[in-house]
Order: structure tokens, then C-alpha cells, then sequence
């Protein structure tokens, strides 16, 4: 378990540092597994983050780069939603972590938002501040996001795709891309190129958040005697039409990582390979948590006890849960650290290795999706090495380019 795994090297410094702008939604999505699932922490916290909480994670964030001397570092503006904080204090926060790291260190900001506040006047102002972007939406088309209802049950969509339609339209150099959960009951074509049609310069696929005690939707109640791999299928139809196109349309991050690791170049995805972790997660009463995708585990899972006004980050990377999530192959049990996709799978996501009294010492529950995936892959990395023929064939030897 995570709480028993040592680091035998320095830890790896964190250079994403997520912080929580607003604490909640203007919207009600049915599945969301941090307003719906198990972790129920955000009740107790304010809404709007404090000035004095973003100033203090500012000195912080100033503090780590100074220390482990980083070069750049990524600050993501998170939420709920975070444009219900105000640009203003978007900006402003924003300006104040770039004025107090080291003139070296490049800060690379990003706002993940669902695209509903979106206006000609905030984009232009987020983008006058370097500000970049992301949306998160279910697909490209009204049918994908029945999910996604504000709190009165209304659609969310019209002014989702109003919002991601002046963004590529606007400022198209601030549109940082978009994520969407995979979801095998819709049409995997489809959607991509639904989402294509919004004009994305990379799309981030991610598998909905589940463990083996609370397996995803698909998986049945006891995924372990599964024969069959729907993520993984959707996965690689969505690859096949994103390698088999004539031109590159657009950066799609699960595929190029996972091409990247074949390769034996480095990656920086959660879902896939053996990077140390280096995300660090601010709430909005400016507590130290770990990432939130843990809070889809058990009330408290991303838990840390710190905060920023009486901890450092540094003391945050000697907490057991991180230290695990930098501990690579030390940190699998031990069918995984003998598998042969070990150096490309790395496992997947670690919260979706978690079983109730077991820890995350666990194989993926997605664990035969992803095995169907990768080895999908390398069979269209292996067809293109063997040249013209195979490119002829509809296989470009060309979308095998990770950058």
C-alpha cells in the first residue's frame, strides 16, 4: 500500500501546482465524482477563494521554484468552475505568481473551464494576460452532453458550444484544447469528430474515474472476470481514424504519450508510463491536497493536513500518498512489475488502482482495456516500420510523430 512505499532519491519537485479558484459549479453534471462521489470535503470549504489564500499560494508557489531552481512551472486555474471567480481575480493572481517567481521561471497559465461563462470580453481579457483556455465537455454535439445540466436541469450545451466557438474563432492562439471522458456507449467516430469540428488544437481523452470498489460504468460489478475490453475498443477505433488521416487534424495527448513511450521518449501523462508525479493540488481554504481525481477513492483520499499559510510544498512531497505517486514500479504490486507493457503502462491512473482495504497497490481496473489498447498501438507503430507498403495501405508513417 502507498502508506508503506519509500522514495530511495530526492522527490521529484512539482511543477504543476493546481489551484482552486472557486470551490463550486454552475453546473450539476449527474456523474461528476467530485460534487457526487465520495468525498464530500468541498461542503466545509468556502466558495470563492480568499485574497489572502491566493497570495499566500503565490509566496508558496515562489518559494518551490526558488528552491528546486524551475525553469518553468504550470499553474492551472481550477475549480468548480473557475470563471465564477472573475477574471479580474484570475489576472490578478495570475500576475502575482509570475511577479514573485525567480525571473528564470517561466509560468505557463491555464484556466480548465466548461465553457458556459465564456464572452467576447473574458476572452479577450484571459488572453491579454497570457492566460490559456481548456474546456471540458462530454463531445462535440448536443446528443453527448444530456449529462451536463446546470442546477435548474437545463442544457448546458448551448452555451458550451457558443463558448468554444468564440474561443477558435477569437483567440484561437489562447484555446489550449479540450478533455473528454470516454464513454463506450457513444459512437467513438462520432465523437472525435464532433470534436474535430470545434477546432481544438488537442484533445485530452481520459477514462472515467473508477476503482475495483467502485468499478466505472461498462465494467460490471466485478471487472476482474471481464472478456471484454470496452474502453480499450473505443480507444482504438478513435486511434485509427486519428492515425489513418491524411493530415494531422489535431494533438490528441493519450495517443501521442503513449506513442512517445514505445519510443522510449519521456511522457507526462497520469494515465500512462513511470513519470514521478508533479502536480500539487490548492483548495479554496488554501489546503495542500493531492490531486482530485483521488477524491473518486473514499472521503478524504487527496487529504494532506497541510496547508499553505503553516506548510511549504516541500513539505508536501514527504507525504506517503505523493511519495507513492513518485515511487514508479515501487508502488505496483507485483503482477504489474513483471508485465511487459510495464514501461508504457506504468500501471494507468493511480486512482483507478484503488480497492477498498487493499490500497492502491493494484493493477488498473482498467487493466485488460488498456493492455488492448497499447498493444493496438504498437501493431500500427510495427505495420509503419515495415515502409511504403503499409503507409499505401491507409497507414501514414507520419502520425507516428509525438510532438
Amino acid at each position: 500500500m502507498s502508506e508503506h512505499v519509500t522514495l530511495a532519491r530526492a522527490p521529484f519537485p512539482f511543477r504543476q501546482f493546481v489551484v482552486k479558484v472557486h470551490g463550486r459549479c454552475n453546473l450539476s453534471c449527474r456523474y461528476c465524482y467530485l460534487y457526487e462521489g465520495p468525498d464530500q470535503t468541498w461542503r466545509d470549504r468556502p466558495a470563492a477563494t480568499s485574497p489572502e489564500v491566493l497570495d499566500r499560494t503565490a509566496s508558496r508557489i515562489a518559494e518551490h521554484a526558488v528552491q528546486h531552481r524551475l525553469s518553468a512551472l504550470s499553474l492551472v486555474l481550477h475549480g468548480g468552475e473557475p470563471l465564477l471567480a472573475g477574471v479580474e481575480r484570475l489576472a490578478h493572481f495570475t500576475e502575482r505568481v509570475r511577479a514573485e517567481v525567480p525571473g528564470r521561471c517561466t509560468v505557463h497559465p491555464t484556466v480548465q473551464t466548461n465553457g458556459t461563462l465564456l464572452t467576447a470580453r473574458r476572452v479577450d481579457a484571459l488572453a491579454q494576460h497570457g492566460i490559456r483556455i481548456g474546456l471540458s465537455l462530454d463531445g462535440g454535439l448536443a446528443a453527448h452532453n444530456t449529462r451536463r445540466v446546470d442546477r435548474a436541469g437545463r442544457p448546458s450545451w448551448p452555451g458550451a458550444v457558443r463558448g468554444a466557438r468564440l474561443l477558435a474563432e477569437r483567440c484561437p492562439e489562447s484555446y489550449a484544447g479540450i478533455l473528454a471522458v470516454v464513454d463506450p456507449a457513444t459512437d467513438p467516430v462520432e465523437l472525435y469528430e464532433s470534436l474535430l469540428a470545434l477546432r481544438p488544437p488537442a484533445i485530452d481523452l481520459l477514462l472515467p474515474h473508477g476503482n475495483w470498489s467502485a468499478p466505472p460504468p461498462h465494467l460490471g460489478p466485478n471487472p476482474a472476470d471481464r472478456i471484454t475490453t470496452p474502453y480499450g475498443d473505443w480507444l482504438c477505433a478513435v486511434f485509427d481514424r486519428w492515425w489513418g488521416a491524411e493530415r494531422k487534424e489535431t494533438k490528441v495527448r493519450l495517443f501521442e504519450e503513449c506513442i512517445a513511450l514505445m519510443l522510449g521518449l519521456r511522457a507526462s501523462t497520469e494515465s500512462l508510463g513511470l513519470a514521478p508525479f508533479d502536480a500539487v493540488v490548492v483548495e479554496t481554504d488554501g489546503s495542500i491536497e493531492q490531486i482530485d481525481s483521488l477524491k473518486s477513492a473514499f472521503d478524504g483520499a487527496a487529504c494532506t493536513g497541510l496547508d499553505v499559510f503553516r506548510n511549504s510544498f516541500d513539505d508536501a512531497l514527504g507525504h506517503p500518498g505523493v511519495v507513492a505517486r513518485q515511487a514508479g514500479a515501487a508502488a505496483l504490486g507485483a503482477g504489474c512489475r513483471v508485465c511487459p507493457l510495464l514501461a508504457v503502462c506504468g500501471g494507468g491512473h493511480y486512482a483507478h488502482r484503488y480497492r477498498a482495504g487493499q490500497g492502491f497497490a493494484n493493477p488498473s481496473v482498467y487493466c485488460a482495456d488498456l493492455q488492448r489498447f497499447i498493444r493496438h498501438v504498437a501493431g500500427r507503430l510495427a505495420g509503419a516500420a515495415t515502409g511504403p507498403q503499409t503507409a499505401r495501405a491507409g497507414t501514414p508513417v507520419t502520425r507516428g510523430d509525438p510532438s
